[in-house]
């Protein structure tokens, strides 16, 4: 089994400020962010609706961000933080920029292709191992994203309820 870290709480909480940052935008609020030995190699938050770009999730842009600032697309001995658990898109990016270590918030039931809907990363003809650790601030992770479409549905009631001339 994975072990933790103590700086996974510290890494953690820089990933839902990110996450914060793509609220912001209008985002789906998940935040990423690439570490090794201690530094901050990239970060990310989701952009797919405002970049109008479908592979733009956060672990995307932080793997990105991160293999453009050290000049490799290997991110060997690296850790990637996530707000919520990888969709399968993300952990095939996850095994080729070879991380070495994945931790994660909050699990995603309908998408998780970690340990959710699906399990990945176990499958036997991997090239490359990767070790998870997840449910490090799964409550603040959980509540971003729950805060966020609770809002969203609220904004969608009202609009319905002013077009139909009912307030």
């Amino acid at each position: 089994m994975p072990e933790l870290h103590k700086d996974d709480d510290y890494w953690m909480a820089r990933a839902l400020t990110l996450a914060a940052q793509g609220a912001s935008l209008g985002e789906v609020p998940v935040g990423a962010v690439v570490v090794r030995d201690g530094k901050e190699l990239g970060t990310g938050f989701n952009l797919p609706i405002s970049g109008c770009d479908p592979t733009a999730h956060a672990e995307i842009c932080a793997l990105r961000d991160a293999a453009a600032r050290v000049g490799n697309y290997r991110l060997t001995g690296a850790t990637l933080y996530v707000t919520l658990e990888p969709c399968t898109m993300c952990v095939g990016a996850i095994v080729h920029s070879r991380i070495s270590r994945l931790v994660y918030g909050a699990r995603e039931p309908k998408a998780g292709a970690v340990e959710s809907a699906r399990r990945t990363l176990d499958e036997p003809h991997l090239n490359w191992q990767v070790d998870v650790v997840g449910g490090i601030l799964q409550y603040e992770c959980s509540q971003i994203i729950s805060n966020f479409f609770s809002r969203r549905r609220a904004e969608i009631r009202q609009r319905r309820k002013q077009s139909s001339g009912k307030e």
